[in-house]
């Protein structure tokens, strides 16, 4: 599958005690794990911090730092309090309520493409639009600010460092329309979560700052949209560029779900697959021992493709015996968002199915554009033909 994989965000610079170590964007030294069982207890591990190393010329993927009320920047006990504002609203039982919403949104646009044939693009029409529209839904914000939020999201998650002023003017931009809605400057619905995080806020020990409300509605703005389309439109190109895969799946589509797990289990969200974390104690792991004071690289990737744990781990198969998959992270950092994510691939995965089983590649997988990006990476456009 041409270009899926991407090129690495660090370079390899041999091993210490042991330890396989890489530089970072930022020039810090890493250890970088691989193994299923190392990545999967450093994640699980609430002694390796984030937020010490969002900070100006700390340890990072990125070009510059993320506002500190983000969940994947909080450490304990800030996290969990955070964590539990929006733990109910994202469980599977918590979105399950979108179900009706997707499938209603996914069916216009498949009508949509059909109406104006083939060939189409398929991202543009179908895969690019759904997310965000259920995004509006769930927050309660006017369909009409999608373009404005969209663009500047986007490149928010592209964190292209070649053009920091413009990362960071979009940062503020987004941060800035947030607060608005939060402080009601900017109409929001009564149903939304907006408006109910805010009238709930002094259930909360201390009350929610407006600055704690507009992280947590960041990571659901952005990854709730952007984050979403990216693994939608890799699985789609995947089992498209796959000769057959397509068919086939439309022929068994009780099949899907299964098959989805092993999509989120070998593709990779962007050039990064989890941020560095500061190891605060000594900790063995395979190799050797980290150190207290040492920057660690869990490489959830690498560790999804651990053949000591997923047999023949390139493999598609539905068959393979369940395992949970760190495409999610794990543990404190275990993405809020996965049960939605899960939701809106099989519902559209399974319209399209349905209404195109011919569907196929108008161009040749290498011919496909993609968007190169640091935390998102994937097609920018799915030429398609049925």
């Amino acid at each position: 599958m041409p270009n899926l994989d991407p090129a690495p965000h660090y370079t390899p610079i041999g091993e210490v005690a042991g330890l396989a170590m890489v530089r970072l964007p930022s020039g810090h030294e890493a250890v970088h794990l691989t193994s299923y069982a190392d990545v999967q207890r450093v994640l699980g591990d609430n002694t390796f911090g984030r937020a010490a190393l969002n900070v100006e010329h700390g340890p990072s993927f990125l070009p510059t730092i993320s506002p500190p009320e983000l969940l994947l920047n909080l450490d304990e006990p800030d996290h969990a309090r955070m964590r539990a504002v929006v733990t109910a609203d994202f469980s599977s039982a918590g979105v399950a309520r979108l179900r009706p919403v997707v499938e209603r949104v996914t069916a216009t646009l498949v009508d949509d493409l059909v109406r104006q044939g083939g060939p189409g693009d398929l991202y543009a029409t179908v895969l690019d639009r759904v997310p965000s529209r259920v995004d509006c839904e769930l927050l309660g914000i006017p369909e009409a600010d999608v373009e404005y939020f969209r663009s500047r999201s986007l490149t928010v998650q592209i964190s292209d460092p070649g053009d920091v002023p413009g990362l960071l003017k979009s940062f503020e931009e987004l941060y800035g329309y947030l607060m608005e809605l939060v402080r009601g400057e900017r109409p929001a619905r009564a149903d939304g979560l907006i408006r109910r995080y805010v009238a709930e806020r002094d259930r909360h020990d201390p009350p929610l700052t407006d600055e704690e409300i507009v992280g947590l509605l960041l990571g659901i703005l952005i990854g709730g949209d952007q984050n979403i389309v990216t693994v939608l439109t890799k699985a789609v190109y995947a089992l498209l560029a796959a000769d057959g895969a397509w068919a086939r799946l439309a022929a068994t589509p009780e099949q899907t779900p299964r098959v989805l797990e092993e999509l989120l289990r070998l593709l990779p969200l962007g050039a990064i697959s989890s941020f560095p974390r500061l190891a605060t104690r000594d900790v063995a792991v395979s190799g050797g021992t980290i150190r207290a004071g040492q920057v660690v690289y869990a490489d959830s990737w690498a560790a999804n493709r651990d053949p000591a744990v997923f047999t023949d781990p390139l493999l598609v198969d539905a068959a393979r015996p369940a395992r949970r998959h760190l495409q999610f992270s794990y543990g404190m950092h275990h993405c809020m968002g996965a049960a939605l994510a899960r939701l809106e691939l099989d519902v559209i995965l399974r319209a399209l199915l349905e209404r195109l089983p011919t569907l196929r590649l108008a161009v040749t997988a290498a011919e496909v554009p993609w968007v190169e990006g640091t935390v998102v990476r994937r097609p920018r456009a799915l030429p398609v033909i049925w």
